[in-house]
């Protein structure tokens, strides 16, 4: 058994490519060793910016020898079959081997050496690589059947124990020698094996394993900004486009002008962490004037020199986000809100300010309606009317990540209310699971109102989701519908017909991550006329409980036996049959307990007692058993037959009242 170690170096690599390109490069080397026969197990990948390293531990010297077998026709049979199948297996008739009056060839394969395997595998993973994007470079790109890789591919290292791999690609044989650092190390370094390749590398300035990089860029990051008495601004993101960028990540501290705090943070932010690839740093609390940018070296100056060139150019970026700022609030909200006329929201649509007035009419509603409680409807209709505003700012065309919460920024500055403003910047919330759910009346009412009026437009003119295409991101908008409504009980029907199936179909994606079951779901929703949210979430958590217990099983189990025998008959609802003979014991109790559960059952429902409406029907569970234990449905009596026959639809109807018990699994 022998260790395998193949680098491929090139030109720098994306840091956003990179996480895709190890996944891939273990699969298609796993890929090409299983069509070979070699087992494969622990695999390593590492990417630094110039090269993809694999590491395979304990591959075998060579391939198993394997008995091939292909059957063939019966002895007998027309010749021209037999001669098909010698002209398909190259062998001739006295090759073949018989068995139960069966041809068959019978073919041993010797196995190979994996090295062998491994020189025709390395070429077959280079070219098959499904780089995001690639390209073909030198003389040889004139064909289109010239190699392709994402830079120019410049070298390949591939040992095998301690022997070469040897293969070409593309004209770059493989060989012993890699290169380090390009500036601290950019000579040639010589590997021996695989025991010997990370430590040479570090020895000459290259951390290959980008975990290490990250945890060096955590680390350091955070001791650069405690050094200067200040909390560094974590950003995972950033640490691994970072560890991305570098092979030698050296993290240093710099500082900006405290002129540009004038400009919202998450302006700075952006721009630190966007443009520049910079981490931010704060101080009590508040964004402070310095930023940590991540070297390539070890510079001689202790990297003063790199700090004082990316602090010049932050300042450019800065100085460029001030200017946006001052200009922007020389101009009123609903000034520029006047300019919405001239972007189209949607052809079928109108312009973007259309979409405004129709969410400042439903934000109105919702306020003076009291869905949303203790909210001002005209605050909600003022928040509505300039809450896209912003998106013909100077600040928001340079940075749309920061659409509506600089409208925030604006309003605040003009000196429109609190709540307005904090509507403003608040209403595309929640943009995904784990954001923020807005709580605040006014926030509440313009968020909803957005989204309900994005989701009733685009239905409205059948621009619907289909597959994975939702262009118009019309789940993400029902999704924040559903969090925004059960964060803040909302009470109010959410929509009907197929609209209500679209929010039926995100509510169990929403509520899978709960656990709740989509199939419980599925048997409120199937009563029809429940588009309340949040009385239709506690009838499902009730019935979750009540179906986890014994009774609940039971009953089921009850349920579905009287669902069958009804569908049987072909009996669709209960008649109203009156009792004409004298019945058995368990026929009686039955009787009694849906005469007492049944209505018990529709007064808790009523009462949106859902947890009490399940207590009535679990003291159903132990009459059903006894009645199907011992009585005879399909008794010889038509009128015992007619009448028991009834009762399991009373039976069905009963629990129809809470839940379409067919609906549900197990």
């Amino acid at each position: 058994m022998s260790d395998f170690l193949l680098e491929l170096r090139s030109e720098e690599i994306p840091a956003r490519m990179q996480a895709g390109a190890r996944a891939d490069l273990e699969k298609l080397f796993r890929k090409e060793m299983s069509a070979a026969g070699v087992a494969v197990g622990e695999v390593t990948v590492w990417s630094t910016p110039r090269r993809l390293a694999l590491i395979a531990r304990n591959l075998p010297e060579a391939t198993a020898a394997v008995s091939e077998e292909v059957k063939g026709p019966r002895v007998g049979a027309p010749p021209q079959a037999l001669e098909g199948f010698l002209r398909k297996t190259g062998l001739t008739e006295d090759q073949l081997t018989e068995r139960d009056g069966v041809l068959f060839a019978i073919s041993e394969k010797p196995g190979r050496a994996t090295s062998e395997v491994l020189a025709e595998a390395i070429p077959a993973i280079v070219r098959a690589f499904p780089w995001p994007k690639s390209q073909r470079w030198g003389a040889a790109s004139i064909s289109t059947e010239s190699m392709r890789w994402v830079r120019p591919l410049s070298g390949i290292v591939a040992i095998f124990g301690e022997a070469l791999v040897a293969c070409e690609v593309g004209g770059i044989a493989s060989g012993y020698a890699t290169r380090g650092h390009r500036f601290h190390c950019p000579g040639k370094i010589t590997i021996g094996s695989v025991s010997d390749y990370q430590e040479k590398l570090r020895a000459c300035h290259v951390i290959v394993d980008h975990a290490d990089r990250q945890d060096l860029i955590r680390s350091r990051a955070k001791a650069a900004a405690e050094a200067a008495g200040l909390t560094l601004v974590e950003d995972e993101g950033l640490v691994i486009e970072n560890a991305g960028l570098t092979e030698w990540p050296v993290p240093l501290l710099g500082r900006f002008d405290e002129e540009y705090l004038e400009v919202p943070p998450e302006v700075i932010q952006l721009t630190a962490r966007t443009n520049q690839k910079y981490f931010v740093c704060e101080s009590d609390g508040k964004l402070a004037n310095a930023f940590v940018c991540t070297a390539n070296i070890e510079a001689t100056d202790g990297g003063a020199g790199i700090v004082a060139g990316n602090r010049k150019v932050l300042a450019a970026r800065l100085s460029d986000a001030r200017f946006f700022w001052q200009q922007d609030r020389k101009t009123k909200l609903a000034e520029q809100a006047k300019k919405l006329s001239r972007i189209t929201f949607h052809e079928k649509l109108g312009a973007v300010a259309d979409k405004v007035e129709r969410v400042a009419k439903l934000a109105e509603w919702l306020a003076s309606e009291g869905i949303v409680p203790n909210c001002d409807p005209a605050l909600a209709r003022q928040a509505a009317e300039l809450c896209k505003a912003d998106l013909v700012t100077e600040m928001v065309g340079e940075f749309p990540e920061l659409q509506g919460l600089m409208g925030g920024y604006y309003a605040r500055a003009e000196g429109l209310p609190d709540a307005v403003a904090d509507a403003i910047a608040g209403h595309y919330k929640p943009v995904g699971q784990g954001d923020d759910v807005p709580t605040a009346p006014v926030t509440v009412a313009v968020a909803l109102a957005d989204k309900l009026d994005t989701i009733r437009s685009f239905f409205g003119i059948d621009e619907r989701p289909t597959g994975s295409k939702d262009p118009f991101a019309l789940r993400r908008a029902a999704l924040g519908i559903i969090q925004i409504i059960t964060t803040n009980g909302l009470r109010f029907g959410v929509a009907e017909g197929e609209v209500l199936a679209f929010f039926a179909d995100r509510l169990k994606v929403q509520q899978k991550e709960a656990g709740v079951r989509h199939d419980l779901i599925d048997a409120v929703f199937a009563l029809g006329g429940e588009d309340d949210l949040v009385r239709l979430l506690a009838r499902v958590h009730a019935l979750q409980a009540f179906v986890g217990t014994e009774d609940g099983t039971n009953l089921l189990s009850g349920y579905k036996r009287a669902a069958n025998i009804l569908k049987k008959e072909g009996v669709e609802a209960a008649s109203d049959i009156s009792l004409s003979y004298t019945p058995e014991t368990a026929e009686k109790t039955l009787i009694d307990a849906l005469d007492a559960a049944g209505p018990k059952a529709s007064a808790a429902v009523a009462a949106e007692d859902f947890a009490g409406a399940m207590a009535a029907l679990a003291s159903l569970r132990g009459p059903i058993d006894a009645f199907f234990d011992q009585v005879t449905v399909n008794d010889a009596d038509p009128a015992k037959r007619a009448y028991r026959l009834s009762l399991l639809a009373q039976l069905r109807d009963a629990v129809h009242g809470v839940a379409d018990f067919s609906r549900i699994e197990g």
